[in-house]
């Protein structure tokens, strides 16, 4: 195999490889770009004009996602995936990764869409590389965009594997992309409903991209992801790399479910309290007049929506960031019925 097809290797021993090109026996060309970043280009007269980035470890300490693009790496460097698509494969957070931390300083998908300008420290950089290293990828006209940013939970998860799409003005979530996502193993989608700092809002709302986060269960150290499964999602990737994707027209979305956030819950201070349990699951349902947090100057959350759920809990993050989002049920209205 390639010794660029070793990419996570290199990356979690800190090295830089002696060489930086190299190619396949067909002829697919692999380029490190910088830590924890590698370019796959078809062979010549492959390529089916789809720009696909997959990205894994912005938090270092969830490493299913991680150890799922070292495979699929390793197939291509190994000739056993054939890519029509050009690749940009980024492990997100290299220091992180290497102590087993979901973060060295702060948190890194809270730094995107230039909020990294007024920070500052290792992962502030890393935002302002992997921005860069993005925006270089998807500089060509006329070539289909898709990124796919991977992740796993602190907690628990009622839908262990779902999907959150940006938003930005002005454009319309596509029904195609949510048939993709449901045939890759997501059993719902968060249609989020305001701009966000997050790495995929970022490539969606910036470069143009089809971009989704996507949660694949509990986060665990590696080596220890058997409880994961990945292998729809890993199947589809393999189909969307090779150009071999079934046709998505006729697929149904009628089990997957759809959620819209109705309210973010911000901590803006010390004397936050989230009324939940500590070990409280993403999608846990939440009654009406249920007081779910509060904070100082007497702000209060109280829950008013039907159906509503709590997702990403999280008391401990810093004063003026999200500490929880509640989210409702969603339908079809106002997506891009087209499929092709």
């Amino acid at each position: 195999m390639l010794a660029l097809g070793k990419l996570l290797e290199l990356t979690l021993a800190g090295r830089e490889p002696a060489q930086k090109i190299q190619l396949t026996a067909d002829g697919v060309r692999l380029r490190w770009l910088s830590e924890g970043a590698l370019e796959v280009t078809p062979a010549q007269g492959q390529d089916d004009g789809l720009d696909l980035l997959l990205s894994a470890g912005i938090h270092g300490n969830e490493t299913a996602p991680i150890e799922l693009l070292d495979r699929l790496l390793q197939s291509i460097a190994r000739a056993e995936i054939k890519p029509r698509a050009r690749i940009l494969f980024l492990f997100g957070n290299p220091g992180a990764m290497r102590t087993g931390a979901r973060f060295v300083e702060e948190d890194l998908n809270r730094l995107f869409n230039g909020r990294h300008e007024s920070s500052s420290g290792p992962e502030a950089l890393r935002a302002c590389e992997l921005e860069h290293l993005a925006q270089a990828f998807f500089n060509a006209p006329d070539r289909t965009r898709l990124h796919y940013d991977l992740h796993t939970a602190i907690r628990g998860s009622k839908i262990e594997q779902f999907a959150l799409y940006p938003y930005k003005e002005g454009r319309v979530h596509s029904r195609r992309e949510l048939a993709r996502l449901h045939a890759a193993g997501m059993a719902a989608v968060l249609l989020q409903n305001k701009p966000s700092i997050v790495f995929s809002a970022y490539t969606y709302d910036q470069l143009g991209a089809e971009a989704f986060t996507l949660e694949l269960g509990k986060a665990r150290p590696f080596g220890q992801n058997a409880g994961v499964n990945v292998e729809r999602l890993e199947r589809r990737l393999k189909q969307i790399i090779e150009s071999t994707e079934p046709s998505l027209a006729d697929a149904s979305l009628e089990d997957l479910q759809l959620f819209s956030v109705a309210r973010e819950v911000i901590k803006h201070s010390e004397a936050f309290i989230l009324h939940l349990p500590a070990d409280v699951e993403n999608f846990s349902e939440l009654s009406k007049g249920y007081l779910l947090a509060e904070d100082a100057g007497n702000t209060r959350w109280t829950i008013e929506e039907k159906g509503a759920r709590i997702i990403f809990p999280n008391p401990k993050v810093k004063n003026g960031l999200r500490a929880g989002m509640i989210i409702e049920p969603a339908t079809l209205k106002g997506i891009d019925q087209s499929v092709e």
